[in-house]
């Protein structure tokens, strides 16, 4: 399989100053030499301007602001967006999609879909698979609007999956997709061991890891990070690896929120996960994708929109 890989980590972290309230340095992501660096992919959340989440500023249903952040992501280096979508489930994400892959393959950029899973008991797996199959014919098609900025690898779609209920049967909608012209490649969170065979791949998600939250967020993901590119490089080599990059983590906003931070460490969470695939890929075989998580969720106070947070020299970061 031959890959491009076009975004690489340029020089950030330049700002002084760091709290929850200080302006925030915008990341600067260059695009790299192919075959030396992944390609830089940042997870979007659609539901601004929905009256169940907070008020950030903006409509995700706005195409003017969806044009205006497609833009900076691309001067950041993101090579494409990839946006939660629950099909019928929810009207007001629909749509935000539906104006999102026209408007990106207007800018030049890449999207794809995050496929929020199901939480019903009943009906799982049927209703994933018409979901899947009502995504493929309205966006996959090959007279879809926007259908030529579908992320793709090696010419198949790449689908991503956010589990919640874990009531879906993975295997019978593998077995299913797989009949698709051009099937697609389905790439789920973290790595179900029992259902491997079922996917293509996997991604990192932002994680504090085995000793979880700190009460200061000091615990920033490392071992976990260190185990999923272990198992991916050891286990699972044959399937696509997606690493994770995050800059923080504060659910304080957010109406599910649990008191739960990762420090933004003056900028050195951002630093530490944007590079951690360094120490498992070699610089001839890099990993082909990165997943900034993410764009713009606010309310679990991951979103790079607004930049990196970093801290004067000598000063601890907050939270």
């Amino acid at each position: 399989m031959i890959r491009t890989y076009t975004a690489l980590l340029a020089f950030l972290l330049l700002m002084h100053g760091c709290s929850e309230s200080t302006p925030r340095k915008a990341v600067r992501l260059r695009a790299g030499i192919p075959g030396i660096s992944p390609r830089i992919l940042a997870v979007y959340e659609p539901w601004f301007g929905h009256p169940a989440h907070i008020s950030v500023g903006y409509s995700s249903h706005d195409p003017n602001e969806l044009r205006k952040q497609i833009r900076a992501a691309k001067k950041m280096g993101i090579y494409g967006f990839v946006v939660d979508w629950y099909g019928d489930r929810d009207s007001f994400n629909a749509r935000t999609y539906e104006l999102l892959q026209p408007i990106a393959a207007q800018e030049d950029f890449h999207i794809a879909m995050m496929y929020d899973e199901t939480d019903h008991v009943d009906g799982a797996t049927d209703e994933t698979l018409a979901d899947f199959i009502n995504f493929r014919d309205t966006y996959l098609a090959p007279n879809a609007p926007g259908r030529d900025v579908y992320l793709t690898d090696d010419g198949r779609p790449m689908i991503f999956i956010f589990p919640k209920g874990g009531h879906t049967d993975w295997s019978r909608i593998h077995e299913e997709v797989s009949k698709w012209n051009p099937a697609p490649l389905l790439i789920y969170e973290n790595i179900p061991s029992p259902d491997a065979a079922d996917f293509d791949g996997f991604y990192a998600w932002v994680q504090p890891g085995s000793k979880g939250y700190a009460p200061d967020g000091s615990n920033w993901g490392e071992d976990y990070l260190a185990q999923f590119y272990s198992t991916m490089v050891s286990k699972y080599p044959d399937k696509i690896a997606v690493g994770g990059a995050w800059a923080q983590f504060d659910d304080s906003r957010a109406s599910w929120g649990q008191n739960r931070h990762i420090s933004a460490r003056c900028g050195q969470t951002w630093s530490d996960t944007f590079n951690f695939w360094r120490r498992y890929y070699p610089a001839s075989q890099p990993l082909p994708y990165l997943m900034v998580e993410t764009w713009n969720d606010y309310e679990e106070g991951t979103a790079v929109e607004p930049g990196i947070p970093t801290c004067k020299s000598g000063e601890q970061a907050s939270r």
